[in-house]
């Protein structure tokens, strides 16, 4: 039996007990509910960086060639590169977080000036652009579109074109592609088939080594794209002459001279 005085004594350990508790658990039931540490909002901007970082804003290409197919998958990617009167073509080579990269022919960007240059995208919009340089040794060079020029929704409808790396030796004798590039109207690209003739020939006016082929290529084309059938870039487009002969920088040519001046 337990005696009356050791019975308060008890009675005064719970009430003691009972005032330390009810605090903590009055101040744990007003603990607003938070979601676990790992989950945030992911916004427009960080889709696009995601998709640019796993080079997912690529456009799409055919399993099986299909001309018209392709062409409608790449009119997109070409651009106009426009310099005071002067103008050239060129295509989206790539988009990271930061910008969107713009390769064209050195020659081109002859005529290039900062303050003055603007590069017309076909969806429309008119955007200034900085020279990050040229290559030495290929007819290829690069400008850059800051990302933060565009919209978000803007970019994540941008697509730059697909080149197939694993090629070392471009396109066979006889492949049927075709030419895209700025016309003399700005809202207007030249589309022009031609068939390759040499994948890879030694061209003295450019003392370079081009892409060779047959078909026909404009004034103001230079730095347009030549794709094959499945939508692949296989090479920019640099020259032509009136007797229905085109040269360009073979693809794997622009992709070294990307990563040598842009560095990626």
């Amino acid at each position: 039996m337990i005696s009356c005085g050791k019975r308060n004594k008890i009675a005064a350990v719970i009430i003691i007990l009972l005032c330390i508790s009810l605090p903590v658990a009055d101040a744990q039931a007003k603990e607003p509910s938070l979601p676990p540490h790992l989950i945030r909002t992911v916004n427009d901007q960080d889709i696009y960086e995601g998709l640019a970082a796993l080079k997912l804003l690529q456009c799409p290409v055919l399993e099986k060639e299909d001309m018209e197919a392709a062409r409608g998958n790449v009119e997109n990617c070409v651009v106009r590169v426009i310099m005071g009167k002067a103008y050239g073509s060129g295509v989206i080579y790539a988009m990271t977080a930061d910008a969107v990269i713009i390769a064209t022919n050195r020659h081109v960007l002859e005529y290039w000036d900062d303050a003055e240059g603007i590069v017309w995208f076909p969806q429309g919009y008119f955007m200034s652009a900085r020279c990050l340089g040229s290559a030495g040794n290929c007819d290829v060079g690069f400008l850059q579109v800051e990302s933060s020029e565009f919209a978000v929704e803007t970019l994540l409808a941008l697509r730059h074109v697909a080149v197939d790396e694993e090629s070392s030796t471009g396109p066979e004798r006889g492949t049927a592609v075709f030419c895209l590039g700025a016309d003399r109207e700005v809202e207007e690209m030249l589309y022009q088939e031609a068939v390759v003739e040499e994948p890879v020939r030694y061209i003295e006016d450019f003392d370079a080594y081009m892409l060779y082929g047959r078909g026909f290529a404009k004034e103001g084309m230079s730095g347009g794209g030549i794709f094959d059938g499945c939508g692949y870039l296989v090479g920019l487009l640099t020259g032509g002459t009136d007797r229905n002969e085109i040269a360009g920088v073979p693809a794997k040519d622009v992709a070294a001279a990307y990563r040598e001046i842009v560095g990626e």
